[in-house]
This record gives structure tokens, C-alpha cells and sequence, in this order.
């Protein structure tokens, strides 16, 4: 069914079911809230009768729509995805979630209708189905059935029943899914699979027959029975007995046997018996060996050999359970193979349980962990030799230890064709953290050993180990207590020879940490070395302050510019950019490094780019990985961190994906985002500014959406914009509409932050007047300045800073600004002229200082724009939101209502709890992939309430300017100061 963007405008109408004969020729009525305009949507436009919330019935104008065009709005109705809809569309869309699951799990029953017409209906109905109707039919408005069906003797108006009405859309939703073009071919007829109405009152007794027992009809199942246990194996026999369970009333079961005989008493009645024979009928499609049921007198038993006993506890066992017929069987037999795995080192085999031996090193280069695996029956273990005669009988039925057993023979060879193997040690952990791991395309649980056990106890806890001798006596600091446990996991996992990422939030003290690990890692010779750290240009000169004021007299130099030089590093630290990395990985390679570090680690996220591949080249004795953001976009940014740190632990990229990236992005497989978590957390310690005890001294983070209106401007350049780049998206394809859709969506947003941006003026065009932002963040700085407070202005383009900046000198407002062409001298003397007052506003570039300064001179930030991802935002905030802010943060976020910008919003927030989810989302890539009525919607200017000016000046939107919901803190606001 196709979605049309322009039927959102219905959400928000009164809706109300309109049933007709057949049933798929109902409609949905829409009429405009106070009986205004009907909005411009699709739809019939007819008058009513109506009865109104005073009680009296009137004319009224509406928008109806048949059944099949209104289920699309409705179910995203329904599902949350339309916000603010009346109460009776909402009424709707959760009824239409209900018969879209009632359909889906089959439950059609073909009927004639009074007008003698062909028609689906839902049923039979569980009991849990018409408790399910019955609840929701108890909550409908009266808006939702307001259209009247009579009158009463005494003149007032007959309302349709609630519960009457919404059966009678479930069968409208019955009678219009089943109907898709390609029906009447698969049916070989018109009747019940053709759109247009089908007179058949021919067909009423057959419908009849087939639909008899409404809402009380029968499921089957198969219990299976064996004789002759008593005996030789050889003696032993089966037999499927069909057992008959009434859908009403899930307490009655009978053999079929009882049912034809009439023995099953009045609750199975002759229609039992059709139904029975129906639902067989389907059951031997599934399973062939059935078939001779359906020619028996009395379908009371089948005989099986062992050939359809094995198929049973197989692939048409499973097979059956799916098309809803459940297999039974005796409780007495022992029928349940179950492998699993042990790894451990092979010194420790034998070793008393929980002691570690004597044995090489666990984890060293050249060491393989034993993959023993482990069989049992029915709880019982089963060693090979034992599990080499079950599998030699070829029987489903054995004897074993006194015991008969009932087995799969292919499940038993596959068991039996698995061979205890050596594996390297990092996929013997990464398996015994997530606790199982996949053979042949199947989970299989995997449990430790010996001293790997001990080591997966050590690190199930990250900052649960023993604490260590405090902090170094050389590091001229006083470490918080979780940067001091953060020093001890850091120092654990290193000497552990395991990589680490620590992700605390910006601002939580990760450089002075690394610090600390550099001085007590000095104090062991086996550990001892110089430190390599890789990190942007714009944090070199930071990471020499700190390191010269946390550990004065380390060395520290810069492996940077055209003298570079590497000449007698043996201690201290080496400082590089990772584009200098790049260029000289062969001669970083060279050095014996005692620890290398990535900081912003997040510039490694692609594993196939040349920077994330010179690096893997760098060796050294530990590897620590430093960033805010361990998860941008997605989890194989995840991979691409731990997989440097700690190289196999997650495995091969495409088996990620395949087993945790995927099932977790797209929430097919909740329980996977878990196995992850459990695998990743012991190499990745991440704590927020948010958790107790973690810096309960920063101040409180107040952030707001700021909506403005668009000029009258702006409003004309983003209408033709949209018009005229759609239509070239609609004409394109492939990776010219990937591009023509980037280009749409970088214009509106230019256009948003100021026309002069957009159309690309030179000189020093004239910007007042022009920008519904610019207005508002004139506004914002006067109050700002007026306090003597700092702020920070962050755009994600350069030449909108530029023209910030020209603007407020015009103002003679003290501002500068800093942008990835800024060298990094200047950076630092920047950053020092804002901290010690002189510049009250510093205009940066996002990408340029996003990360790594300290500005906690600004009590407020500013984001003019918003970037595609909410944890690049979030860094930006924490240049002034971090450990010695002293003052409330008050974060503002520009939004230009009614714009692609408004929708971003709301894409931005889910997008953040999909990162908390396991530390995911995909950006701006994901929008290029959008049909092109979503794409419409997506970018359609919607006018604010107060609308624009003919001058171009902005109106004031409703309610002061009420954005949508903000930040962490739940907070909204408006322009107001």
C-alpha cells in the first residue's frame, strides 16, 4: 500500500468508520477539528450527518478515504509515528494494529455477506483476541463513532454499538489484505481474491461450512506414543495420535478419535470435525506423512517408522510448530542432545577446578587455548565413545545406560563430526565473555576454564578488581576516586597484555589518567618505555601543557613539521598528529614503544582508511584507545577501535556485522545488544557526567531548542530550493540522486542559517534583517554580554563563522574565531585570550575545536546549526561542560522551525538512544536512501503559526516560541531571554 506524505494532515482530524457491504468497501470519514477547512489531503470530500458533542446531529463536511488508502495512516498512527493525532484517529490506528496482527497470524475466515457478496472476515478470534476487542472497544471516543446509524422512537440518534463497529473494521481490514494483484492468479478465480465485488450467494452454505464454530474453532496438535520398551529395541514402535484443542477455550482437549466418535462430548461438535479436517489438510502440506490421515474414516492414529520419527525431531518437527502444530512427546524418553564448548589453556586440563597451573603465559603471541567440546543427553553427559554408538545405531531410538533415548541422527552426526581444536586466545575469550559463539551457522554455548575462567572473572567487572598502590608519586596531581579506579583498570588490562578504550565523557579527565598510567607503567622494566600519542593537531598543544603540569621533568616532544625527528626517544612521551602518522608510520614502526595511544580514537572509525591501517602497522607493548564517542554512526566504528586495541577479540569485521552489528542496529534480536554489551564491556569502560558519584561537582546543563521562524526570505529561497532539486531527484538515480539529495539537504540548511551563506555573497553583504537565527542569536548575545558571561558559538561551516564574525564587529562585539586552517600557536593563544576574559565570544568551526579544549570560561554554548549526529554536538557542549566549570551551562540549539531542521531534531533524539543502547544511527548517509515522497516529507516547509511578514521580518510563533523537546534534561524553550 503506497504512503502519501500529504495524508499526515488527517492525523489530526476526527476519523470515524464508515462500514459498508462488502466490507472492504468501508471508509474512514476525516472531518476538521471545530468543523474548519478539511485540509489539503487525498480523499472524497462529502457531506455527513454528524452528531456533535452537544448530542445534536448536524451536517459536516469530510474527507473519506476507503479502508485500503486510510491503513497506512492509520498503522503509523498507531505505531507512534504521527505526532499529536485527535483522539479518534488515534482510536483508530490502534485498532488497526490489531487487525493488521490478527491478519498476519492468519486468522481469515471466507463468508458471504448479506448482499450476497464475497468477503474476508477476522476469525476464529482467541480468547485473548476478544479480550483485546472488547478493551479497546471500551475506550473508543465518542468522535470515533459519531456518524449515527437510526433514531430512536423518541427522535435522538441511533450511534453505531462500539464493539459492533470495530468488529466490522477488522473484517474491512480482513477483506481488503488478502486481495493484492497477484491473487486472483495463485487462486484461480475471482471470488475472494478480486477487488471488485463478487456476487456468489451460491457460495453462502459453503461459506458456511467452512466458518462454522465463528470464534470457537480448533487447533491440532500431534501427541506421539510408544510401545514395546519393555523388549528389544527392535520391538519398540510409534504412533502419532491427532489431539484437538478448542480455540475458545484452551482447557479442551480430545483425541480425534473422540471427536468423530462423538465421545468428546458437546463442545466438539460437527463443525469440530470440518475444521479438523481442514486444519490437517494444511498440516500435511507442511509434512507429507500426514496425507494418510485425510483418507481414513476416523483420523484417530498414524503408525511411523524411524525414518519419519527422525524426520519429526528434525527439520518437519520445526516445520510444523511454525504452521502452529506442536509435536508432543512421552516425557519418559531422554530427547534432548545438547553441545557445548570449554576452552581453556591445555596445561590446565586436570588442574583442581578454579586453580591456575603452572603453564606458559595465557594470552602471549604464540599460545593456542584448547576448544574441548562437550555433549549431554537430557542433562546427562555423554562422552564420545558413547555418542559414537548412538550415532552408529542410525535409529532415533537407542538404549544408553540402562535408558532409552530418543535422538535426531543428524543432529547426533553433526554432533559427532565436531573435533576438539587449538584456537588463538583472543577468539577463545571474546567467546567465553559473550558466552556463546556460532559453529556452522548455530549458537553454541561456551564456558571456561581453568585460568581463562580466572582471567574472565577478573575481567567481568571493569573497576570491581583489586585496588592498587593509589596514584604515582611523580604525577603532580589529586586523582578523583573513578579516575583513580579508572588508573587501575587501565593499568590491569595493559599488564594483562590486553588493549583498553576508555570513553568517559568529555571533560571527565582522561589525558591526566593516561598520565598517571605512563608514570606507573615506568616503574616495571617489563612495561617501561616511551608512549607514542596520536591525536588531532588542535590537542597537540594541550597534551603538552598537561603533561608538563601533571608530570614535570617526563619528556615530551612533537613528532611534527618538517624537522621532525625520533632520534633518542627511549622514555617521556612522543606526540604526533594522526595525519603526520600517516605520512611516517614506517618510522614510528621502528620504535620500541611501551604504549601507544589514540586519542579522539573516533578519527580511526573506518577500518579501511589509510589512517586506521598505518596505525595497526605501530607496534607496542600496550595499546589504549581514548575517546568521548567509542560509537558515532554505528557499531563497526565499535569494532574498529577494539579491533586495534585488542586485534581479535570481536573477530573478522563481516562476522561482527553479520552476528551483532546488524541484529542490534536494527532491533531485530534485543537479546543480542546484551551478548555485545557482556563482550565489550570488560575492554571499554565508559563513564557520563550523568552516573552518581562521578562528578557530583559540576554544575547543572540546562540545554533548550531555540525555534525561529524563517524570514520572508529564507521561506522563498527553501520553497524553490525544494521544488526544483526534487524534481531533479526524481528523474535521477543511483549515486547522481545520493548526491543531488546531499546537495538538497547542505542547501536548506544554509538557507536556514542565513541567505547570504547560501547565495554565497561576497564582500560584506548586509545581514540584518535577513535571518530569523542571526535575529535571535543578536538577542541571545546582548543579554550574554550584559552578565559578563562567555559563550561559544559552533556552526559547521567556516563561512558562516566568517560571516558571524564581520557581523559582530560591525556590532563592535569582541569575538574570534578559530577553524581548522587556524595554526596551532594561534589555537593556543586563542584558547588563552577566552579563558582569561579578554574575548567574551569565540566563533569555532565544529569539526575544527569540537574536541580536546578546555573553555570553561563560557557559561553558555550555542550550536547555530545542527550536525547529523548528536554525540559530535554533545563534544562540542563539553568544551565548556567539564571537570573545573564552576557555573550552570546553558546550552542552546538554533532550530528553523517548520524546516528540515525540525525534523532532524526529532531523528537526532532517536538516534541518541539507539547509541546508549550499546554504545548507533547512520547520519546524513541514511536520508540519501529515502523514497521520494519521504524525502518530500522530510524536507517540506511547514509555516510557523505566525507565519511571515510581507517586510521579511519573522512572526512570532505560538506560545512564545515553544520548541520541541530538548537535551537530556527534558527541557524546551522559545526565543525568549
Amino acid at each position: 500500500m503506497h504512503w502519501d506524505p500529504a495524508l499526515s494532515a488527517l492525523a489530526h482530524c476526527s476519523a470515524v468508520f464508515l462500514p459498508a457491504d462488502p466490507s472492504r468497501s468501508g471508509r474512514i470519514a476525516f472531518r476538521a477539528p471545530g468543523d474548519g477547512p478539511l485540509p489539503a489531503a487525498p480523499g472524497a470530500a462529502e457531506e455527513l450527518d454528524v452528531v456533535a458533542d452537544d448530542a445534536l446531529p448536524r451536517r459536516a463536511a469530510a474527507l473519506c478515504l476507503p479502508v485500503r488508502d486510510a491503513l497506512p495512516l492509520l498503522a503509523r498512527v498507531g505505531a507512534g509515528r504521527v505526532a499529536g493525532p485527535s483522539r479518534s484517529c488515534a482510536f483508530w490506528g490502534a485498532a488497526a494494529l490489531l487487525a493488521l496482527h490478527v491478519v498476519a497470524r492468519g486468522r481469515l475466515l471466507p463468508g458471504v455477506t448479506p448482499g450476497g457478496y464475497d468477503a474476508w472476515r477476522a476469525g476464529p478470534l482467541s480468547a485473548q483476541d476478544t479480550d483485546r476487542v472488547r478493551t479497546l472497544a471500551a475506550s473508543m471516543p465518542p468522535s470515533a463513532h459519531a456518524v449515527p446509524v437510526g433514531t430512536a422512537a423518541d427522535g435522538t440518534a441511533l450511534l453505531p454499538e462500539p464493539e459492533s463497529l470495530l468488529r466490522a473494521f477488522l473484517d474491512a481490514v480482513a477483506d481488503v489484505l488478502p486481495r493484492t494483484p497477484a491473487a486472483p492468479l495463485a487462486a484461480g478465480f475471482a471470488p475472494f481474491a478480486q477487488d471488485a465485488p463478487q456476487r456468489v450467494p451460491e457460495l453462502r452454505d459453503w461459506a458456511a461450512d467452512v466458518a462454522a464454530g465463528h470464534d470457537a474453532g480448533v487447533r491440532l496438535s500431534l501427541r506421539i506414543e510408544v510401545a514395546g520398551l519393555d523388549g528389544a529395541a527392535e520391538a519398540a514402535s510409534f504412533r502419532a495420535v491427532p489431539q484437538l484443542h478448542h480455540v475458545g477455550d484452551a482447557a479442551l482437549v480430545a483425541d480425534a478419535g473422540q471427536v468423530w466418535s462423538g465421545a468428546a462430548g458437546a463442545a466438539f461438535g460437527a463443525w469440530a470435525r470440518r475444521d479438523a479436517l481442514l486444519t490437517l489438510r494444511r498440516a500435511a502440506r507442511v509434512w507429507p506423512a500426514l496425507s494418510p490421515l485425510l483418507s481414513a474414516a476416523v483420523p484417530d492414529a498414524l503408525e511411523l517408522d524411524d525414518e519419519e520419527i527422525a524426520e519429526l525431531l528434525g527439520d518437519a518437527g520445526r516445520a510444523l510448530a511454525q504452521s502452529g502444530v506442536e509435536v508432543h512427546w512421552p516425557r519418559s524418553l531422554a530427547r534432548t542432545l545438547t553441545t557445548r564448548a570449554v576452552a581453556g589453556h591445555p596445561a590446565d586440563r586436570g588442574t583442581p577446578d578454579g586453580r591456575a597451573s603452572r603453564a606458559p603465559s595465557l594470552l602471549s603471541a604464540d599460545a593456542l587455548l584448547s576448544f574441548d567440546w562437550r555433549f549431554a543427553l537430557g542433562g546427562v553427559p555423554v562422552d564420545r565413545a558413547e555418542l559414537d554408538r548412538i550415532a552408529e545405531a542410525g535409529r532415533p531410538l537407542v538404549r544408553l545406560r540402562d535408558r532409552w533415548v530418543l535422538v535426531d541422527p543428524e543432529e547426533v552426526r553433526r554432533a559427532r563430526e565436531r573435533r576438539d581444536r587449538l584456537i588463538p586466545p583472543m577468539e577463545a575469550l571474546g567467546a567465553v565473555l559473550a558466552g556463546t559463539t556460532e559453529v556452522d551457522g548455530r549458537p553454541v554455548e561456551v564456558e571456561a576454564s581453568g585460568r581463562l575462567r580466572e582471567l574472565r572473572d577478573v575481567l567481568a567487572d571493569p573497576e570491581g578488581g583489586p585496588r592498587e598502590a593509589g596514584q604515582p608519586a611523580a604525577l603532580a596531581a589529586t586523582l578523583r576516586d573513578y579516575q583513580l579506579r579508572g588508573l587501575d583498570w587501565l593499568h590491569r588490562m595493559t599488564s594483562l597484555g590486553l588493549g583498553a578504550c576508555l570513553a568517559d565523557d568529555m571533560g571527565l579527565g582522561k589525558t591526566v589518567t593516561l598520565i598517571a598510567l605512563h608514570l606507573r607503567r615506568r616503574s616495571d622494566p617489563a612495561s617501561a618505555g616511551p608512549t607514542l600519542v596520536v591525536c588531532p593537531t588542535s590537542l597537540m598543544g594541550n597534551w603538552q601543557r598537561e603533561i608538563e603540569r601533571f608530570a614535570p621533568g617526563t619528556p615530551v616532544r612533537r613528532f611534527h613539521g618538517p624537522h621532525r625527528a625520533l632520534d633518542g626517544v627511549t622514555d617521556g612521551f612522543v606526540l604526533t598528529t594522526y595525519g603526520t602518522m600517516r605520512l611516517d608510520a614506517g618510522r614510528l614502526a621502528r620504535v620500541d614503544w611501551g604504549m601507544v595511544v589514540a586519542d579522539e580514537a573516533q578519527h580511526v572509525k573506518n577500518p579501511y582508511s589509510a589512517t586506521a591501517r598505518r596505525l595497526r602497522t605501530i607496534g607496542g607493548r600496550a595499546r589504549v584507545a581514548l575517546t568521548g564517542t567509542p560509537v558515532e554512526n554505528n557499531l563497526t566504528e565499535l569494532w574498529a577501535i577494539l579491533d586495534w586495541t585488542t586485534p581479535g577479540l570481536l573477530g573478522r569485521l563481516g562476522t561482527f556485522r553479520g552476528r551483532y552489528a546488524q541484529a542490534v542496529e536494527g532491533g531485530a534480536d534485543p537479546a543480542a545488544a546484551e551478548r555485545l554489551s557482556r563482550l565489550v564491556r570488560p575492554f571499554l569502560l565508559r563513564r557520563r557526567k550523568s552516573d552518581p558519584g562521578i562528578a557530583p561537582e559540576l554544575p547543572p546543563k540546562t540545554e533548550t531548542d531555540r525555534a525561529v521562524a524563517l524570514t520572508k526570505e529564507q521561506a522563498g529561497l527553501y520553497e524553490a530550493v525544494v521544488r526544483e532539486t526534487l524534481a531533479a531527484i526524481a528523474e535521477a538515480d543511483g549515486m547522481e540522486r545520493r548526491g543531488l539529495v546531499v546537495t538538497l539537504l547542505t542547501a536548506l540548511k544554509q538557507i536556514c542559517n542565513h541567505p547570504a551563506q547560501y547565495l554565497k555573497e561576497e564582500g560584506a553583504p548586509r545581514l540584518a534583517g535577513r535571518s530569523g537565527k542571526l535575529e535571535l542569536l543578536d538577542e541571545l548575545l546582548e543579554t550574554i554580554l550584559s552578565e559578563g558571561a562567555g559563550v561559544l558559538v559552533f556552526t559547521q561551516y567556516v563561512r558562516m563563522a566568517r560571516l558571524l564574525a564581520g557581523h559582530l564587529a560591525a556590532r563592535g562585539v569582541r569575538a574570534q574565531l578559530l577553524h581548522g586552517g587556524t595554526p596551532v600557536g594561534e589555537r593556543e593563544a586563542m584558547v588563552r585570550r577566552f579563558q582569561d576574559g579578554e574575548v567574551p565570544v569565540f566563533l569555532l568551526s565544529l569539526k575544527a575545536a569540537g574536541t580536546g579544549l578546555n573553555l570553561t570560561r563560557a557559561e553558555h554554548v550555542v550550536h547555530y546549526d545542527r550536525w547529523w549526529n548528536p554525540a559530535v554536538e554533545a563534544q562540542a557542549t563539553d568544551r565548556a561542560y567539564r571537570i573545573g566549570q564552576t557555573r550552570p551551562v546553558q546550552v542552546h540549539r538554533l532550530i528553523a522551525e517548520g524546516t528540515v531542521e525540525d525534523r532532524i531534531a526529532e531523528m537526532l533524539a532517536r538516534k541518541r538512544r539507539l547509541a546508549d543502547a550499546v554504545l548507533g544511527g547512520a547520519g546524513e548517509a541514511a536520508l540519501t536512501e529515502l523514497t521520494d515522497a519521504e524525502l518530500a516529507e522530510l524536507v517540506r516547509l511547514r509555516a510557523p503559526d505566525g507565519g511571515y511578514d510581507e517586510d521579511g521580518a519573522r512572526g512570532e510563533p505560538r506560545d512564545g516560541g515553544a520548541a520541541p523537546e530538548g537535551g537530556e534534561n527534558g527541557t524546551s524553550g522559545g526565543r525568549g531571554r
